[in-house]
């Protein structure tokens, strides 16, 4: 399964979650959807702004894990 990686991001780049939310600009509960992996899909558009905000690669944002 592929999930988001953000707060790992996010802790080593010092900011938190509401941080991240405000620069995003999505209503709180697709944000907190998409942090807490339950959503089906992401926005090309909010993972470019993640990826400029938080200065990695979207394969910094997402990992692969063993759950199903």
């Amino acid at each position: 399964m592929v999930k988001l990686n953000v707060i790992k991001l996010l802790e080593e780049k010092g900011r938190t979650k509401y941080w991240l939310y405000k620069q995003l600009g999505m209503s709180y509960q697709n944000f907190k959807r998409m942090i807490d992996n339950k959503t089906a899909s992401i926005k090309y558009e909010n993972i470019e702004t993640m990826c400029l905000l938080l200065e990695c690669t979207p394969n910094d944002l997402f990992i692969f894990t063993d759950e199903i």
